[in-house]
């Protein structure tokens, strides 16, 4: 018999759930999985902090499920973008649906008679962007009084985006006897605060140390001029073969870089905030098909997608913010693979990289490429300009296939 540990059995789950997670093949829950879903059940609220590409998802799905499925009332997800409104109803979906349970999900950018037309058909499952779930409560196109379950989905990057405002409205509307499940890649203040005023005696779940990148993802970075970032790129992207995420960070960069790719022949696919939904849609579902090997994305999409087998993400542009780093390369090496990620930065940004180093607790080795001149990061005369190499020197350059 498999150990309790080891399989989704002895967590609380009802044989039926059991029997529905299997067919859908999970088989070993991950460690987030196996921590919050025993307290999830029981109706605990729970902070939970883990990397991205780690089960979050399933970790409150679950319970959220199986509790709606044994008493009344209704659950409300709130994520920071329309892509993860998306991936997280295409993941409870299957759940929801055995239990004869409707799933909405209520975002900018989509028809509101539509969403409106799905709120008719009372979903005991709500999944919103804070913006658009609070134009439907100032239309007064549902209350939120009988939500027992609330799930704040990706919290941090919610408050780096500016929602903090529009949740402290939403947390007025819910009930306050409720299960509150917070789940984040990071712990800033503010989401302590959160917890502290809206939350019964959370119990914190942590699998990884706030900020920390995911430990089967490679990285590297190059110090290059700015006008020789698309000499380097295209180096590095003839030396893969796998699907590329490449973040820059404006919707401008964005639409420039796609186009420059198309035209040195790559299929190149472009995700930002000028995109329309059916655009972004397009974009992510080519991508995820194969169709388009490189995905040019600024960080809307750093939380909101949800692809198996990107070999290698690009930081062609630095984040503006440094715990975005974090999220951009958790789009790799996700459940248990390896990945790669790669950072370009100009010689004059050697404190914006420091930032990020002291986010994720490591330096960021240094490599040379043999297609740019070597270049070092301009340091303070506080700080050795030899310190940003890390564990190892500049990396040989051979023709690599990764499959």
């Amino acid at each position: 018999m498999t150990p309790s540990h080891a399989s989704f059995s002895g967590l609380g789950i009802d044989l039926s759930m059991l029997g529905l997670i299997d067919r859908l093949g999970f088989r070993v829950p991950t460690p987030i999985q196996h921590k919050a879903i025993p307290l999830a059940i029981q109706g605990t609220d729970i902070i939970g902090i883990a990397q991205t590409g780690t089960g979050k998802t399933l970790a409150f799905g679950i319970p959220l499920v199986q509790r709606l499925a044994a008493q009344p009332g209704r659950a409300l997800v709130l994520v920071p973008t329309r892509e993860l409104a998306a991936q997280v109803n295409e993941a409870l979906t299957p759940l929801a649906r055995a239990c004869n349970i409707r799933t909405a999900v209520l975002i900018g950018g989509a028809s509101l008679y539509g969403q409106m037309q799905e709120l008719r058909r009372h979903p005991r499952i709500l999944i919103a962007t804070p913006g658009r779930l609070n134009d439907h409560l100032d239309r007064r196109h549902l209350r939120l009084d009988d939500v027992g379950i609330l799930i704040l989905d990706e919290a941090d990057r919610m408050l780096d985006m500016g929602f903090l405002p529009q949740i402290d409205r939403i947390l007025k509307r819910v009930p306050r006897e409720r299960q509150t499940m917070l789940f984040s890649a990071t712990l800033p203040p503010a989401i302590l605060s959160i917890a502290s005023a809206h939350m019964r005696l959370p119990v914190r779940t942590e699998i990884a140390p706030s900020g920390t990148a995911a430990e089967r993802v490679s990285q590297e970075l190059f110090v290059v001029p700015h006008d020789m970032k698309r000499q380097i790129l295209e180096a590095l992207l003839n030396e893969y073969d796998g699907p590329v995420l490449l973040f820059v960070r404006t919707r401008r960069a964005a639409a420039r870089v796609a186009r420059q790719l198309a035209k040195s022949g790559h299929a190149a696919a472009e995700i930002h905030a000028d995109r329309t939904p059916s655009q972004r849609t397009r974009a992510l579902q080519g991508f995820k098909s194969g169709a388009h090997r490189i995905l040019v994305a600024t960080d809307i999409a750093a939380r909101g997608i949800d692809v198996t087998g990107i070999e290698l993400v690009i930081n062609y542009d630095l984040p503006d913010e440094p715990e975005n780093y974090v999220h951009r390369i958790g789009r790799t090496g996700r459940a248990g693979t390896a990945g790669h990620a790669i950072t370009l930065a100009t010689p004059d940004q050697a404190a914006e990289v420091r930032r990020i180093e002291r986010i994720i607790r490591a330096s960021i080795p240094q490599s040379e490429h043999p297609s740019v001149p070597a270049r070092r990061l301009q340091e303070s005369p506080s700080r050795p300009s030899g310190s940003s190499r890390g564990a190892r020197g500049p990396r040989r350059f051979g023709r690599r296939r990764f499959r």
